[in-house]
């Protein structure tokens, strides 16, 4: 297993003070998991002696199955994607190892509607069965984090799902929201893959548990957060019409009601903590 490269911290807010308090690795899937999986990722902490940390997370569209180890016990957990931005609280020592799965790599494994699954979280037992329970047995016994993603890797191998087409298209258009900055509207989307909106709108239904929409709405204020965070003087009007608002008021009102505060006091923390 090949560890992967951290090619981006976008969705974790202001990734440098986050850092300073906790450790991240991710690790590569078999080729065979390539169109379900985004790869597994490791996180740890040892906050003894330190104040707790709560790092927020501008959530992309994916399920995340995570075995958590900290100061409330060992769990696992297979969690739908966040309605708003997610917060995760560390405190003490802890660790957790987690499954990424790409926009619709989950739904052939589940075979259900992700929409159900979205803003909440689910036993691992009831959403994967007995046997993935299982693998919680001596889980953090493993010698190291690389033997713990593999046991997980080989559960999603023995189950390998047979190709869902539409599970891939779905990935596909979540991969080009995020690579095309000129894909603004739920509209523009539709009628590259020769969609009507409301089909689009089911398909995201079913396989990404998140609306088109939400998608859109969420990775521009990833990006407007990854900009504010780089620095530098900000035209607020010219940032709102690049990420596709209409007006600079709906930018800083949605911004705002994701992260808590407007984009200018967002700016000047990041600018403090950058010092």
């Amino acid at each position: 297993m090949r560890e992967a490269k951290l090619r981006t911290t976008r969705g974790i807010v202001q990734a440098d003070e986050g850092f300073r308090n906790f450790t991240l690795a991710r690790y590569e899937p078999d080729p065979a998991l390539a169109s379900l999986v985004e790869h597994y990722w490791l996180v740890r902490w040892d906050l003894r002696d330190k104040p707790d940390f709560h790092q927020n997370i501008l959530s992309y569209p994916s399920v995340q199955w995570v075995f958590e180890n900290d100061w409330t016990g060992t769990n696992s957990w297979v969690y739908g994607v966040p309605h708003p931005s997610y917060t995760r609280h560390l405190k003490g020592f802890g660790e957790s190892v987690g499954v990424k799965f790409r926009p619709g790599g989950f739904y052939p494994y589940w075979r259900q509607e992700l929409a159900k699954l979205t803003g909440n979280r689910m036993d691992c037992a009831e959403a994967l069965g007995a046997e993935a329970a299982a693998l919680e047995e001596g889980f953090w016994e493993l010698p190291d984090d690389e033997t713990r993603a593999r046991r997980i890797e080989r559960f999603l191998l023995d189950r390998l799902p047979e190709k869902d087409e539409q599970a891939e298209l779905a990935n596909r258009i979540v991969q080009s929201v995020i690579d095309d900055r000129n894909a603004l509207r739920v509209e523009d989307v539709a009628d590259r893959y020769g969609l009507s909106v409301r089909s689009l709108q089911r398909l995201f239904s079913r396989y990404v548990g998140v609306s088109p929409k939400w998608v859109l709405k969420r990775f521009r204020l990833q990006e407007a957060a990854e900009r504010l965070e780089k620095g530098g003087a900000m035209n607020w009007a010219e940032l709102s019409q690049s990420l596709g608002y209409y007006d600079q008021a709906h930018f800083i009102k949605d911004f705002k009601a994701l992260l808590g505060m407007s984009p200018e006091e967002y700016a000047k923390k990041a600018e403090r903590q950058s010092r």
